[in-house]
C-alpha cells in the first residue's frame, strides 16, 4: 500500500484536484523574490530564500515554543507577533505579504526541502492571488513526496509533509500505536491526532519500528480505513473523488510522478491482480536528479504534454477482475521470494522459513522455465545454422562449420550449464523445504505433549478423587 490522493485529501484538506502545480522553472529567481517579495535570493542562479529572512517579514522571528508554554499561548503570541509587524489595509503591502506568508507555508511545509532555506519556484502562480486556490497542492504535496523518499540509501536526509506519512500510518496500521486519538470527529484527520513523543535514542526507536513492522499480524492491516466517514463535513474529499482510485501523473513543477495505483488495488476494496509491465522502459523518462533545479529555463507545459494531457483526463480508472489474491502472492512470491526473511532481527521462525523456501523455490522454477525456453531456442538457432553449411557435425568435427554456428554452439552449452545448475538448485531447495516442513511438524507436535500430559494428569487425579467419595 501506499499514500494516495483520497489519503491526501481526507488527511490534509488540500485539494487535490484542480490545475496541476507546473509551469516554468527559471535559472534565476532573483528578479519575482525581489519584486513580489521585496527579498533576496541565496545565490544569483538560485531558487531559495532564507527561512529566518522570510520569517522575520512576517513578524516571527522564532515559531519555536517557550518553556512551559501551552500550545493555544504559542498560537496567541505567534498571531500578535504577526499582526504587528503585518499590514492591515488592502493594497501591495497586503498582497506582498500574503505571498510571504504562502512561500513560507507551501516550501517548507508542503513541499518541504532538506535543508532550513525555503524553496521560492511556487512564486510564479503566486503573482495573480485570486487563482492560488485552483490549484491541485494535495496532488503537488504527494507527487514530491514520492520523489524526494526515492532517494539513495546513503542520502541522510530527506524532504516532504511527514505529517501525512505519520497519520497514514495511524490509519492503515493502528496496532502499531504510535499515535493517540485527541479530538474525534474532527476534519481534517490530521487534526484528531497527538503524535507520541519518543525520548529513546533515534537508533533505538528505529530498531523498534522495524522490529513491529516485522511483526504486524495480517489481520491488523486496515485496507479500507475511511469507511463510515462523514464526507458530508468533507467538501474537499467531494470535490476530489473524481480523481480517487486512478493509475495518473501527478505533477509539482518539474517532478512528474505516476501514481500506480493498480498496484495497491486492495486499498480500493478489491482483489490484487497480477500485474505485470510489458517493458522496464516508460514511454516518458523523468528527468534524472542531476537535471532538477535551476540549470536552464524550462517550460514544463510543453515538456511533459502527454502527462499533463493524463491529469486533465483523470488518468485510467483501476478496476480488477480477480476474485482472489492468490494469484497475486503466488507471482509475488516467484519474483520476490529470494528476498523474503533475510532480516538479522528475525528469530528462528519455522513457518517465516518455510514461506521464504517457498518463494526462492517458485523463483528458482521460474527461473529454470525461463532458461529451458533460451535453451530450446539456442537448439532450434544451432540447427538452422548446421543445415545451411551442409552438415549436422559440431564445429569440432567440422573446420568448415561457420563462426555463427561456434558461438550458437558455445552460448548453447553455457546455458546448458546454467539449466543443470538451476536443477540441482531445484532439487536442494525441495529437500530444504521438506525437512524444514518436518521440523516444524515435530516442533508443533512437542509443543502440543505438555498440554496433552497436564490434562491425562488432570483427568487421572479427577478419577482418583471420584473413587475415593
Amino acid at each position: 500500500m501506499v499514500p494516495t490522493l483520497e489519503d491526501v485529501a481526507r488527511i490534509t484538506g488540500l485539494r487535490v484536484d484542480g490545475q496541476p502545480v507546473t509551469g516554468t522553472t527559471y535559472t534565476s529567481y532573483q528578479e519575482p523574490v525581489e519584486r513580489l517579495l521585496g527579498l533576496e535570493v541565496r545565490g544569483e542562479r538560485s531558487s531559495l530564500v532564507q527561512r529566518t529572512a522570510l520569517q522575520a517579514s512576517l513578524g516571527v522571528t522564532s515559531a519555536r515554543r517557550q518553556t512551559g508554554e501551552g500550545q493555544a499561548e504559542h498560537m496567541e503570541r505567534m498571531t500578535d507577533d504577526a499582526r504587528a509587524e503585518m499590514a492591515e489595509e488592502e493594497g501591495e503591502a497586503v498582497d506582498r505579504d500574503l505571498r510571504r506568508f504562502l512561500t513560507l507555508v507551501i516550501g517548507k511545509l508542503i513541499l518541504g526541502t532538506r535543508g532550513d532555506p525555503v524553496s521560492c519556484r511556487c512564486l510564479p502562480l503566486l503573482e495573480d492571488l485570486s487563482s492560488v486556490g485552483n490549484y491541485a497542492w494535495g496532488a503537488a504535496l504527494l507527487a514530491h513526496l514520492f520523489d524526494s523518499l526515492g532517494t539513495s540509501s546513503r542520502v541522510t536526509g530527506v524532504a516532504g509533509f511527514f505529517p501525512l506519512l505519520q497519520v497514514w500510518v495511524y490509519y492503515h496500521l493502528p496496532s502499531l500505536r504510535r499515535g493517540v486519538a485527541r479530538r474525534r470527529g474532527t476534519v481534517p484527520l490530521l487534526q484528531r491526532w497527538r503524535f507520541c513523543r519518543d525520548e529513546r535514542s533515534l537508533r533505538r526507536q528505529v530498531t523498534l519500528i522495524h522490529d513491529a513492522m516485522d511483526t504486524v499480524p495480517f489481520g491488523h492491516v486496515q485496507w479500507t480505513p475511511y469507511v463510515g466517514e462523514d464526507d458530508v463535513t468533507q467538501p474537499w474529499v467531494e470535490r476530489g473523488r473524481p480523481y480517487f482510485g486512478r493509475d495518473i501523473w501527478l505533477h509539482c513543477y518539474n517532478t512528474v510522478v505516476p501514481l500506480h495505483h493498480r498496484l495497491v488495488a486492495r486499498t480500493l476494496g478489491l482483489h490484487q491482480a497480477v500485474v505485470e509491465f510489458p517493458t522496464r522502459q516508460r514511454s516518458w523518462e523523468r528527468p534524472s536528479r542531476s537535471f532538477r533545479g535551476i540549470q536552464q529555463v524550462t517550460d514544463w507545459t510543453v515538456r511533459v504534454r502527454e502527462q499533463l494531457d493524463d491529469w486533465e483526463q483523470r488518468g485510467k480508472e483501476v478496476v480488477s477482475e480477480a476474485v482472489s489474491d492468490e494469484d497475486y502472492y503466488r507471482a509475488y512470491a516467484r519474483w520476490y521470494g529470494a528476498q523474503v526473511y533475510r532480516g538479522t532481527r528475525r528469530p528462528l521462525d519455522p513457518e517465516g522459513r518455510i514461506a521464504s523456501l517457498e518463494g526462492v523455490l517458485h523463483s528458482t522454477i521460474q527461473q529454470r522455465d525461463d532458461l529451458q525456453a533460451v535453451v530450446d531456442q539456442l537448439r532450434g538457432e544451432l540447427e538452422r545454422a548446421q543445415q545451411m553449411v551442409g552438415g549436422a557435425s559440431s564445429s569440432r568435427e567440422d573446420p568448415g562449420c561457420s563462426v555463427l554456428e561456434g558461438q550458437l554452439a558455445a552460448a548453447m552449452a553455457r546455458a546448458e550449464d546454467a539449466l543443470a545448475q538451476l536443477r540441482e538448485r531445484e532439487q536442494e531447495l525441495r529437500t530444504a523445504l521438506a525437512r524444514t516442513t518436518a521440523l516444524e511438524t515435530e516442533m508443533a507436535e512437542l509443543r502440543l505433549r505438555p498440554e496433552a500430559a497436564e490434562a491425562t494428569r488432570w483427568r487421572q487425579e479427577a478419577e482418583a478423587a471420584a473413587r475415593w467419595q
